[in-house]
């Protein structure tokens, strides 16, 4: 049998002597179109159909998703949705792309038009709209040959940083000419990602008093991948900690747990609201919720933490709870944005000879160097 010819991409016209240009894909994880179950159901089929989000025996996985799961959840979710969309749209949507858009106003101001190409900076949905491989296209056809591939995961997991890779690998898979890649694992316990949330933490003590617990709520994962290498549980913990030291907390000033468990598997703990409910009923009165996985507003800190966590501690006793929402498109975070991605591109002049006689400058100068050593 003869081997499928792979079907590519059409390519834009190949251009000899092209200058370098350099762009940076800031990627989420997605979101539905909009907050209802016909969208849900589009959404949560792409993102449930991901073997990276459920590694459990694919043919009896997809029995239990399209019979069962896609059949109840997309109604259900639709409402949890609604309760937070905006005017705007999805939040996780709003916020990233002001994300891009700030990270792109960075690089603007620290670049030289007369020497160099500005870095183009775009943001990508894993799942849902707009997908990691349109932006490619995209980016391709204005001629960028280098691309920095920078997850909204600080903490990396399969589940999720490894999946967003998979999707740069499947769009690879059907081009010809490919870009230059570079990719960002993690920044768990980047000085600057620390810093930000140590940031937002005490703008809001300032303004808001402190309360007697800090919780910090990461998403969870099945404990399954903890047991088969996955370093997510381990980069959670340490960001907690660092945080804890830049805020200088002693280990009974704060508490790490984990959210948005999905089945009956175990999943890593202890588990967020029913450790809230433990503190109110065990009396502490106040609590300060910050989620630090979590660099936009979404679904999970604004429905499960904000409203469904909030009403579990204030009903089992609490009196004050407290969210501290997440560094969205804050100055601080930012800076850190643009620091992690300049990081990683380091050796990637965004410059490049613009004539023959610059071209010819660079290469005598390379054999004068050579000659002198």
């Amino acid at each position: 049998m003869l081997p499928i010819k792979p079907r590519f991409n059409l390519e834009p016209k190949y251009s000899h002597g092209q200058v370098n240009k350099t762009a940076v894909l800031l990627c989420n994880l997605g979101t539905p179109d909009s907050p209802t179950p016909k969208a849900l159901r589009r959404y949560l089929a792409e993102f449930l159909s991901d073997p990276r989000v459920v590694e459990i025996p694919r043919w009896l996985w997809l029995i239990i998703l399209h019979g069962i799961i896609l059949r109840i959840r997309p109604a259900k979710s639709a409402k949890k949705y609604a309760s937070i969309w905006t005017s705007e749209g999805s939040p996780l949507k709003v916020w990233t792309q002001a994300q891009a858009q700030a990270l792109q106003h960075e690089f603007d101001k620290t670049s030289t038009h007369e020497t160099s190409n500005p870095v183009i900076v775009r943001y990508a949905m894993r799942y849902g709209q707009t997908s990691i491989g349109s932006q490619l296209d995209q980016l391709k056809v204005e001629g960028v040959t280098r691309v920095l591939i920078l997850p909204a995961y600080p903490q990396y997991s399969a589940t999720t940083t490894a999946s967003v890779f998979d999707s740069v690998f499947t769009w690879g898979t059907r081009s010809r000419q490919l870009p230059e890649f570079r990719f960002v694992n993690h920044y768990h316990d980047h000085p600057a990602y620390i810093q930000a949330l140590a940031t937002q933490v005490k703008s809001y003590w300032q303004l808001n008093g402190r309360s007697e617990k800090l919780l910090m709520s990461f998403h969870g994962i099945p404990e399954r991948s903890l047991k088969l290498g996955d370093p997510y549980h381990c980069e959670c913990y340490k960001t907690a900690r660092l945080l804890a030291e830049n805020l200088q907390l002693s280990k009974s000033d704060y508490i790490v747990t984990f959210q948005s468990r999905f089945g009956r598997a175990k999943w890593l703990e202890p588990y967020t609201e029913p450790t809230a409910k433990s503190l109110a009923e065990n009396g502490t009165q106040s609590i300060d919720v910050i989620c630090p996985g979590f660099t936009s507003d979404c679904l999970e800190t604004l429905e499960e933490i904000s409203m469904e966590v909030r009403e579990t501690f204030l009903h089992a006793g609490g009196k004050s709870f407290n969210y501290i929402s997440c560094l969205n498109d804050s100055t601080v975070w930012i800076n850190a944005l643009a620091t992690i991605a300049q990081e990683h591109m380091q050796g990637w002049s965004s410059s490049g000879p613009k004539n023959q006689t610059e071209r010819e400058a660079s290469k005598n100068n390379a054999i004068a160097l050579g000659a002198k050593e």
